[in-house]
Parts: C-alpha cells; structure tokens; sequence
C-alpha cells in the first residue's frame, strides 16, 4: 500500500467525520459558482443590472471565500482533534512528522479536490434552475443558459488556493503535541469561568439588549457602531462564564439536581459549556449574522412593497415660476403616455405661499377643488371647506397623527386673510414632504381670494402636475429626458427651475436592486446557517467515542432506551438552542434599531418580515436538530450491541 492509498483510505475510513465538512464545503462550491455563473452572464446588457449583478455577487463571493476560509480552518483543526489518538500511534509507531504533515495535506486536498468537484457539478447543473430565478427577479426577457470557462476557472481556482491554504497550515495543529496526550487525548481547551466575569457579560449583554430597544432617531445612529462590538463582548463573556456560572447555581439546588437524570444532564452541560463556550460564541456570532443579513435585505424588500402606499401619484412634475420649459416638458408628458396607451388623470395645482402671522412660518397653500379632483380619481372622499376655514396637509404619518385634533386660528399674510385650521386631511394623495412642513389646504373662495390680492411674484410658490395613474408599473419608460436632465443637475451641482419623479421607474429599480439581494443574500445566509450547525456537528463527532462508551455503562445498569434518549435529548438541546436563542435575541432587539430607522425614513413597518425571517430560521433550527438527534442516536447506540 502506497503512502498516498493510505491517504485515501484514512479519508474513507473516517467519512463520518468528515461528512458535515464535506457537505458544507461542497455547498460553499455550488453557491460560489452561482454567484460566478451570473457573474459572467453575457445577456445582462443594461449597465444598471451589470451593476448590481457585479457589486452583489462579488461582495458575495468575497464573504463567501473569507468565511468559507475561516470555517474550513476551525474544521479541520476539529477534525484533528477528533483523530488525536490515531495519530499518536501513527508517531509512536516510527511516522516522522514530516510525513504525518504530508500525510494531512494528502487528505484535506483530496477532500477539497472531490468537493470541488462535486460543488461545481452541482452548480452547473442547478444553474438553468438558478437563471430562471434571477429572471423572474429581474424581470428580463430571458437569462438562458450559457457554458463559458470564467466561472469555472475563478471557482475552481479560488477554493483550490483556499484548500492549499488549509493543507499547508493544518499540520501546525498537531506539531506541538506530545505523543502521550495525543494517546490520552487530553483537551486543553476547557477553561475555568470567574464570577466577575459572569456578571459582566450579563451586564455587557442587558446593556446592549436595552439601548437597541429604547433608542430613539437621535440615537440610533450612533449606537449602530457601538453596540455590536459591546454585544460581541458580552456574548463572549456569557458562553465562557454566565453560562457555566448559572450552571452551577442550578447544581447548588438539591431539589431539581438530584431529580431523575438531571444529574447527569446538568453535568454533563457544564462540561460541554466548558469544553466548547469558544465553540459556541462562534456560532452564535455566525448565526446572528446570517440572521441580520437577511434581515435587513428582507425590510428593503419590505420598502420596495410599501412603495406605493409611500408614492401614491404615478407621475409628479413640480414647476418653479421662473421655468420656461413647463408647458413643453407637461406635454411631452401626456403625449409618451397616450402613446404608450396609459391611462391617467393630469391635476395642476398653482400653489400658494404666504406666512403664519402666529408662527411667521411660511405656509403652502393648496386649493380645495384641485385636491378634490385629485381625490375622485384616487376614489377617496373629497373635502367640503366652509368659507374662512382649512385642513392641516401632513407632511407625514407621524406629523397626520401630531395635527389631527389641532385647531389653530392665525392670519395669512400679507393677504391678511383670517383662517381656522381645524384637524387634517386624512386621505394620502401626496408624496411625504411632497408640499413642505406647512402645507394647508383651503376653500376656493379664500383661494381665489390670495390670488386676486397678492401679486403673482408674491403669491404663486410653484406649479404642480400630479399625474394618477392607476396602471403606475408601466410608466417605466416615460420621462426618461427628463429624468436624465435631473439627474445630470444632480451629479454636475447645477440649477434646473423643476423636478420630475417617476415613482413606476424607481420601484422597478428598487425592487429589482433589493429582491436581487435578498435573494444573493439567502443564499449567504443558507451557507452561515449550515456552518453554524456543523461546528456542534463537528463538536458532537469529536467527543462521539466518549459518550459511546459513557452510555454503555449507563445501559448495562439498566437505562431505558425511553430514559436514553431523553438524557440525549436533554445533552444536545443546550449545545443547539443556546447559541440559537441568543442569536434570535441579538437580532431581535437589533430589529427594534432598524425599525426606528425606517420609521425616520420611511414610516413602515418590517415586524411582519422580521417575524418571517426570525420563524423561518427557528423551523430550520429545530429541523436541523432532530436530523443531527437522529443520526447522533445511531451512532452511539451501534457501540454496545
């Protein structure tokens, strides 16, 4: 037998180790290719998707290859730990370390090798699968399929330097051990916990627990970069000693610690936590991430279906007095409209401007039977304004909410014209902000009032063509001119006496840009979730051939194989559900953060995706659990019979 079939054998030999490694490698593979066959594709011709597609996937592929990095090198070196004895007798038996560390590079290549392979098999078969996704995401015509080298040329090269990597550094691992210990396998990685430390991490954890939930807009900014290294502190701190001390308070009480098995569970628990409290803040760090990242792509995505509510018009072009090209840009307007067979309502609204003689605020002032116009065609109840009174128009949500059961008497001036402002317009016509701060709308008797007193310089603040358009998606393509001048004033820094929104064309690009990466995201955070789960897979298979021989004695005393697995049962679900539940805390309170966000930019909601997002990932967990449970079960069940 070759030195190389020995590689090879030993590799067979423990393919139930190696098995969770494996898979999420070939898994990382598969998704990186992916990420490469888009990347390449040569029918993504806008330059706004070729964007997206190139800045989303490669960020991607570049988390993808950093953590896949990071995950193989605490893999393997788990791995290592787990074969300890067998590589002690190899030494013992005259094997130089030279070839021990050959041997090593031999085997983790051919596993890199053969998931590699079978990653990029994968990914190229469930490709035409992936495109027909992205194409519906995108909403293109078509995204065929394609066969080009790039993608398997940058996958493969990637994670071979990537294996090479781990090859040439996984010998280091085991170079410093003494052969007794490697024949002991002794675990230098159980640690002591202190008690000011315990209540540190409690402290660090509840600290950044209520800061995330009682911030408020001013705040929140600033406690986006303080918080997360304060919790990461503190769940360090809460797996390497709150944990093990809270264990121990749980011991002191005799009535629940001599209760059935809660012995053996309990103290069992606490040599895990020891052994593994690095293990497990790890995990609960790769979770939270995989949790937050689909989080936050998840409430863009929330935006981008709230759009509308946000934007009701389908179409605004707003005019200053001093603008020559209004009549020429109004009807190149409805004439791209009528071509493209939409249909609309044109409302112009001349708005006013005069100031509050009780707070010398400027007020914007809009006509009644415009707003009224408007309202048919949104078929929301029209206004009906005595004369000498008006209605507050919100600017926002929270400011309609602020103004409903105001009543303010003040002058107009320089019109001078006394006017009661009593509760708000309820019906949402405009864009926020779309008329300022303080927009009021009037009767059309004081309307017409202000405008045969006040001379028009004074009076007209500017000109506003609110286009309802039911079918509001398919303006896509109109004022693409236009749009193109405000955009150029924008990057140039130059003056243009209007502004135009298309809100049709911004939602396709919005909603594109996000269902995009959510969707790059979800592949991400499918591959954080599976590495979470292997490192206490890996932890699990490490420790197997002790707790076979533990639960023998057990048996042969007479346990139940009931009272087996309940004991089983009781030992795993800490080791799973700890590093989950503070994960599902940190992201928890962290989308309390974001929510104060969105409601400073937006005013949505994202309870309903977090909950989504939070609930999808707990069935995942608990899916996962039971999978690894069962085959847990089999493996130390099969030592005594």
């Amino acid at each position: 037998m070759t030195f190389r079939q020995f590689a090879y054998r030993n590799v067979i030999r423990n393919r139930r180790i190696y098995a969770a490694f494996f898979m999420a490698s070939v898994f990382s593979v598969m998704v990186f290719f992916l990420y490469s066959m888009l990347l390449f594709h040569p029918s993504i011709e806008d330059s706004f998707l070729q964007e997206i597609a190139f800045v989303g996937m490669g960020l991607a592929e570049v988390t993808l290859y950093v953590f896949t990095l990071f995950f193989l090198f605490y893999s393997m070196r788990a791995f290592l730990q787990a074969r300890s004895k067998e590589f002690g007798i190899l030494i013992h038996l005259g094997m130089a370390k030279k070839q021990l560390s050959k041997l090593i590079f031999l085997e983790t290549m051919l596993i890199g090798v053969s998931a590699i392979g079978v990653g990029t098999f994968l990914g190229f078969l469930f490709s035409k699968f992936f495109f027909m996704i992205v194409r519906e995401i995108v909403r293109l015509p078509a995204l065929p399929f394609y066969f080009a080298w790039q993608p398997f040329a940058l996958t493969v090269g990637a994670f071979l330097s990537l294996f090479a990597i781990i090859a040439f550094i996984a010998p280091s691992f085991i170079r410093t051990e003494r052969i007794e210990n490697l024949l002991d396998e002794v675990d230098y990685q159980t640690t002591t916990h202190s008690t000011s430390r315990a209540y540190l991490g409690m402290f660090l954890l509840a600290s950044a627990y209520a800061s995330a939930a009682l911030t408020n807009d001013v705040l929140v900014i600033g406690l986006i970069f303080l918080l997360p290294p304060i919790a990461t502190l503190g769940t360090y701190y809460f797996f390497t000693d709150s944990l093990p001390f809270l264990f121990e308070l749980l011991r002191s009480r005799k009535s629940l610690y001599w209760r059935h098995f809660n012995l053996l569970s309990i103290n069992e628990g606490i040599a895990r936590l020891k052994e593994n409290a690095r293990m497990f803040f790890i995990v609960t760090i790769v979770s939270t991430i995989a949790f937050m990242s689909v989080g936050i792509l998840a409430s863009l995505t929330s935006f981008a279906s709230q759009y509308r509510e946000v934007n009701p018009l389908g179409i605004v072009y707003k005019s200053e007095p001093d603008n020559p090209f209004e009549y020429a840009h109004v009807t190149m307007l409805e004439e791209e409209l009528k071509e493209q067979e939409i249909g609309y309502t044109l409302v112009p609204f001349t708005v006013l401007k005069q100031t509050s003689s009780m707070t010398t605020h400027d007020v914007t002032i809009l006509k009644e039977s415009d707003v009224n116009i408007l309202a048919r065609a949104s078929y929301t109840m029209p206004l009906q304004l005595e004369e000498g009174e008006a209605r507050f128009l919100p600017a926002t949500a929270t400011a309609a909410q602020r103004l409903d059961k105001r009543v303010t008497q003040t002058e107009l001036m320089p019109s001078q014209l006394p006017v009661t402002i009593s509760g708000v317009y309820g019906s949402h016509l405009f864009p926020a902000n779309a008329h300022g701060l303080n927009a009021i709308i009037l009767n059309d008797y004081d309307y017409d009032r202000i405008r045969s007193e006040v001379p028009k310089e004074q009076a007209v603040a500017y000109t506003y063509y609110a286009f309802h358009i039911d079918e509001w998606q398919e303006t896509t393509g109109i004022g693409t001119v236009l749009s193109g001048i405000v955009s150029g004033s924008v990057v140039n820094n130059t003056y243009i006496p209007f502004t135009f929104e298309n809100p049709g064309a911004n939602y396709s690009i919005l909603r594109t840009t996000f269902s995009l990466l959510l969707f790059i995201g979800l592949l991400l955070a499918g591959v954080l979730f599976l590495a979470a789960g292997s490192f206490i897979y890996f932890k699990l298979y490490t420790s197997l051939e002790r707790d076979k021989a533990e639960f023998d004695v057990l048996r042969r005393l007479g346990m139940t194989d009931r009272e087996f697995k309940r004991i089983v049962t009781r030992q795993l679900m800490p080791q799973f559900f700890f590093p989950w539940g503070v994960a599902l805390l940190h992201s928890a309170f962290a989308f309390m953060s974001l929510q104060v966000i969105w409601d400073v930019l937006a005013e949505i909601s994202i309870a309903k995706e977090m909950f989504i997002v939070l609930a999808g990932f707990t069935i995942l967990q608990f899916v996962y659990f039971y999978l690894i449970r069962w085959r847990y079960l089999s493996h130390v069940r099969s030592s005594s019979l």
